[in-house]
C-alpha cells in the first residue's frame, strides 16, 4: 500500500510540472507555485547548510555496479572523500550510487538530491542526508550551490544539461572558476571535437577552458586536478564539525 500511494505521489508531481510548464495560468496558481518553490529552496538550504564542502559528481543513473564507469565513480568517491570533501550526486541509482557508495565506505559524508519522478529514480542506500525535490531547476541549483569542483562522469540528457549549466556559471561570473573534469575521454570524444569547433569558431574562447576544465581517463589525475585547482586554490581546510551536528546529520539511511 505504500509503495502504491508513493507511486501516485510521484505521478501527481509529475502531472504537477506537465501543467506548469504548459504556459500562464491564473494568478493564484502561479502565486502557488511560486510558493512551492520557495518552500523547495528552504528545504534544501536547511538539510545542506552544515554538510561543508562539496564536490558533485554528475553521470548516467543506468549503469550498474559491474560496469568500468560505475566501478570508477565508486573509486572517484571515496578519493574525494579522502581528500576531505562531502561527495554529493542527484542521489539515484547508477553513476549516483556509484560515488555515494565510494564516499559511504570511505567514511566519508555522502549527500543526495534526489528528484521525484514517476519512474526510474529513486533515492539509493549509500546517502547519509539526501532531500527530495519535485522541480529539476531547484534540485540543479542546490547540486551546485554547495560545491567547489564538479565531475562528470557519462551520462545522458540529464548529465550534459547539469555540465553545461555548470560551465556556462563559470563563464559568465555567477559562482568562482571551481574545476570541472570530464571523465571518460573515448565517451565524450565527439562532445571534445564539438568544443574544439566552438574555440575554432570563436563562440567561446580558449581561457575558459584553461584551469577549470580537465579530461581524462585517470582516477588519480581527476583527484589531482581537483586537489590543486580547489583546496590548493581556495585554501580549503577539513573543518571539525560539532558532535550534535554529526549526530543530527550522519544517521545512516537503512540498506
Amino acid at each position: 500500500m505504500k509503495e502504491t500511494n508513493f507511486a501516485s505521489q510521484r505521478e501527481k508531481y509529475a502531472h504537477s510540472e506537465r501543467r506548469f510548464l504548459e504556459g500562464p495560468r491564473s494568478r493564484t496558481r502561479e502565486l502557488t507555485f511560486s510558493f512551492k518553490v520557495l518552500f523547495e529552496f528552504i528545504k534544501g538550504f536547511r538539510a545542506l547548510h552544515f554538510v561543508g564542502p562539496c564536490v558533485t559528481v554528475f553521470g548516467s543513473a543506468r549503469f550498474k555496479e559491474d560496469h568500468e564507469f560505475y566501478i570508477k565513480a565508486r573509486e572517484i568517491g571515496a578519493g574525494l572523500s579522502k581528500l576531505g570533501f562531502a561527495v554529493m550526486t542527484g542521489g539515484g541509482p547508477g553513476i549516483m550510487e556509484a560515488a555515494n557508495r565510494g564516499a559511504f565506505e570511505a567514511n566519508g559524508k555522502s549527500i543526495g538530491c534526489n528528484i521525484v519522478l514517476p519512474h526510474e529514480q529513486k533515492e539509493n542506500p549509500y546517502l547519509h542526508v539526501w532531500v527530495d525535490f519535485r522541480y529539476f531547476f531547484v534540485r540543479k541549483t542546490l547540486l551546485i550551490k554547495y560545491s567547489y569542483a564538479f565531475v562528470i562522469m557519462p551520462g545522458g540528457w540529464g548529465t550534459m544539461d547539469e555540465m553545461f549549466e555548470a560551465l556556462t556559471l563559470i563563464q559568465t561570473g555567477k559562482i568562482n572558476e571551481f574545476p570541472v573534469v570530464l571523465f571518460g575521454k573515448d565517451y565524450w570524444k565527439n562532445l571534445i571535437e564539438l568544443i574544439d569547433d566552438m574555440v575554432k569558431y570563436q563562440t567561446i574562447s580558449t581561457t575558459e577552458l584553461k584551469d577549470y576544465f580537465f579530461i581524462t581517463d585517470s582516477v588519480d589525475e581527476a583527484l589531482e586536478h581537483i586537489n590543486k585547482h580547489s583546496i590548493k586554490k581556495f585554501g580549503l581546510k577539513k573543518a571539525r564539525k560539532p558532535k550534535w551536528i554529526l549526530g543530527e546529520l550522519f544517521k545512516p539511511k537503512d540498506k
